[in-house]
């Protein structure tokens, strides 16, 4: 692999000295750039932009050519490891993403595979490798996944809601059985993220979009635990370099110090939490 020319963005997650402080600004896919909806076009649909290795390192490259950025996203999409799993994902224009088989009871869940990496998501993997190549160590590759709770929600609704009331059901009804999900898709993310760090992703982070509409006590333990788990089981360490973990909660600023003590290396924030009062109630 090659050395690398700016590791700023590495060395802040890690808490030592910089000279300037990395801002992270999450935005989806540059979409705002005439050059990505070119390259999308050209895909044919949004599943085969992510799913051709030349072109998800294309549009992960775009935003980087125009401006001097300290680090590179994957091009991808969360519910690639549902899509694993075999549930059938297709995206519909106005709506979003839908599964053809959405998970409703323990059969549907006992049939569930664990995807390997390097076999189910080997797509994901070779963008990796591919982005990696092409960056030649100009800045470092973040990898991601969508957290358990997160990919439990859509699996369980089958397509994107307001309130997941399908998946809270379930929770609150069947908690075994969530349990008994969350577990196998916590397995499944773990084994996704150590194959992208595997691959060259230089970071990772976990996008928790939807454990922020839980009450506390369910984050705590349909959310925060199973995140903690997968960040317990991964690859820290990868070319001679600690591989830094990234933890986002959308709407979790009321549980900062819970999060702050899953073992990530680094917090997300949403417009609701003010970065001041952050840095005071969790430190660095």
């Amino acid at each position: 692999m090659s050395t690398l020319k700016n590791d700023l963005f590495l060395r802040a997650l890690l808490r030592q000295p910089v000279d300037r402080t990395p801002l992270w600004i999450m935005r989806q896919a540059g979409r705002y750039l005439p050059e990505y909806r070119a390259t999308r076009a050209k895909a044919g649909s949004f599943i085969n932009l992510c799913k051709s290795p030349e072109l998800a390192c294309e549009v992960t490259l775009q935003p980087l050519d125009r401006f001097d950025l300290d680090a590179a996203i994957l091009f991808s999409d969360i519910l690639t490891v549902p899509d694993a799993m075999g549930l059938g994902l297709g995206f519909f224009e106005g709506e979003g993403p839908r599964f053809a088989h959405p998970v409703r009871s323990a059969a549907d869940i006992d049939r569930l595979p664990i995807p390997d990496p390097e076999e189910e998501l080997k797509y994901v993997m070779d963008a990796v490798r591919t982005i990696r190549r092409e960056l030649n160590g100009r800045v470092p590759l973040i990898g991601f996944s969508g957290s358990p709770w997160t990919l439990a929600a859509y699996m369980v609704e089958g397509e994107g809601s307001r309130d997941f009331s399908r998946a809270k059901a379930m929770m609150f009804d069947r908690p075994d059985l969530m349990e008994r999900l969350l577990d196998k898709i916590t397995q499944s993310v773990a084994s996704y993220l150590n194959g992208q760090i595997a691959a060259g992703a230089q970071a990772v982070m976990l996008f928790d979009t939807w454990g922020g509409m839980l009450t506390p006590r369910d984050y705590l333990r349909f959310s925060l635990a199973p995140m903690q788990k997968v960040i317990a089981q991964l690859t820290r360490e990868s070319e001679g370099r600690r591989v830094p973990v990234v933890l986002f909660t959308m709407g979790g600023g009321q549980w900062l110090e819970a999060m702050a003590d899953s073992g990530a290396d680094a917090l997300g924030l949403d417009w609701t939490t003010d970065l001041g009062a952050a840095r005071r109630r969790v430190g660095h």
